[in-house]
């Protein structure tokens, strides 16, 4: 373990140059707890240009991704001293990936907050799970199964191509334009008026996303864009 933590800090100290030289010296997170959920968390975090320390119990987890992330780790960080000697209090984000082990999702979540790690995701697996990770103030709580089954349930149901779900009871709707829509600058049709919902981009067969001025006209088979409160952009995408 020392070894390995010399080596570790060692790699980050490089790395922290690098970054302070690219001007990126905050783009780094730990991800604690890699699988399924946390790796595909961390693959993708690496893809963006963020330096990620991946962590985790389980030695065959660390090693499958030693290659893909800038630094790894075989460490218990239900024990806030592994946290320390890791360097995750310097990090600007931290993400417990943990979920099946409530108790060490909980212990650690306290300990990131003990070290005052300015933004702190952690997987929730259920609601009551995820009260107690706000209730010891968690920035971001995230239930990832339970998140994804409400968005299937939407686009299994309805006319909706994407579905996502914010704050305050809004959603962000992928749908094809209703015939009411169509034919005539948005200005002109009302829709935010009448349905209460906001076109905000709109795509054409074989062309990419553009945005939705009040000019804009939407022609048959487009692929619209509108937000708005949940009840409203379902009624809107029911519409034929």
């Amino acid at each position: 373990m020392a070894n390995l933590l010399h080596s570790l800090r060692r790699r980050r100290r490089k790395r922290r140059a690098e970054h302070a030289v690219a001007g990126h010296g905050d783009q780094r997170v730990a991800v604690i707890g890699l699988g399924r959920f946390g790796s595909s968390l961390a693959h993708e975090l690496m893809r963006r240009g963020w330096d990620v320390l991946g962590v985790d119990t389980d030695p065959s987890l660390v090693q499958r991704l030693s290659d893909d992330l800038t630094h790894t780790a075989v460490a218990d960080c239900t024990d806030p001293e592994v946290l320390r000697q890791l360097g995750v209090h310097e990090f600007s984000s931290a993400v417990v990936g943990i979920g099946t082990d409530i108790e060490a999702s909980i212990l650690i979540a306290s300990n990131l907050l003990d070290l005052k790690v300015p933004n702190i995701w952690a997987k929730a697996i259920s609601r009551q799970h995820g009260q107690i990770l706000e209730r010891l103030g968690v920035h971001h709580v995230v239930l990832p199964e339970h998140e994804m089954g409400e968005r299937v349930a939407h686009l299994v149901t309805g006319r909706m191509l994407d579905f996502i779900e914010f704050d305050d009871d809004y959603a962000l709707v992928k749908t094809v334009a209703p015939t009411l829509a169509t034919g005539m600058p948005l200005g002109e049709s009302q829709v935010r008026a009448r349905y209460g919902v906001t076109v905000v981009g709109i795509k054409r067969p074989g062309e990419g996303f553009t945005y939705a001025t009040a000019e804009t006209v939407i022609q048959k088979g487009d692929v619209i864009v509108v937000t708005g409160k949940i009840h409203d952009v379902e009624s809107f995408a029911e519409l034929s």
